[in-house]
């Protein structure tokens, strides 16, 4: 409606109401022009962010030479939490495969994936938090697929640090405690500590900072007002559920207030 009522404008000031209608009708179809490519690029975006999240997916899953029952159940749930179906989920799946195969170019994928994302660091933390969720499925992380994940966060401008939070981050949470009703095993003590970026020496006050932070950071809300996808939504949610697991097994075990 503003590019047809601009035309119109631009008409009135060239031929009269004769040209204010023919500037008004121009206008409109310029502005659907400009509508139906935008919404194209948007598409096109978007097809480039799936392909990327699970080609790479599929070679992180194959990392290890072998793509277990549990990661590929792990990443039919990242579909549903994507809300992914018909062409999409197709195009995902499809992304998956080809990521497995040998000669899959995974440098060219992660550089692919950097110009979309356009280096936002959040928007990035949570495309690797889902890599890490695909492999920590079968319940560890596979050396082979470690090496991978540093590379990758590397390549965008992360390091072995972040990958090692996001690792612990997981199984902190995935893990079992020691027993029915049990206090965590130390394991998980010592995952929970590094997914929030502390250590058994830090005080309680330290913790809960740490804490605090990095759910401020997290929030879905502020996320979605940086530009986060509302495809990527769910997936903040359940970073946010996994912090705050991962600060009540310190809060349980060190009787935080």
């Amino acid at each position: 409606m503003l590019i047809a009522f601009i035309g119109a404008m631009i008409g009135v000031g060239m031929g009269g109401l004769p040209g204010a209608f023919i500037g008004g009708i121009g206008g409109y179809y310029a502005g659907l022009a400009l509508r139906r490519s935008i919404i194209g690029g948007l598409r096109v975006v978007q097809s480039q962010f799936f392909d990327s999240i699970f080609s790479i997916m599929g070679a992180l899953c194959k990392a290890d030479d072998v793509v277990s029952r549990d990661e590929i159940d792990a990443v039919e749930q990242i579909f549903k939490m994507m809300n992914l179906h018909g062409e999409q989920r197709d195009q995902a799946k499809a992304a998956f495969s080809r990521g497995k195969q040998s000669d899959f170019d995974l440098d060219a994928a992660v550089d692919e994936f950097a110009k979309v994302s356009r280096g936002r660091p959040p928007l990035i933390q949570l495309f690797l938090q889902l890599q890490v969720m695909a492999v920590v499925a079968d319940g560890r992380v596979d050396p082979a697929e470690h090496v991978m994940l540093v590379r990758i966060a590397r390549r965008l401008g992360l390091n072995e640090t972040d990958v090692s939070q996001l690792e612990a981050l997981l199984r902190a949470t995935t893990g079992r405690r020691s027993g029915p009703g049990g206090r965590p095993t130390k394991d998980l003590l010592a995952d929970a500590y590094t997914a929030l970026g502390v250590t058994p020496d830090s005080t309680n006050a330290e913790i809960k900072r740490a804490y605090r932070k990095l759910i401020s950071q997290n929030h879905p809300d502020k996320l979605a007002g940086r530009g986060l996808p509302e495809s990527m939504r769910p997936v903040a949610e359940e970073r946010s559920r996994e912090l705050n697991a991962a600060y009540d097994l310190l809060k349980d075990a060190r009787n935080i207030k």
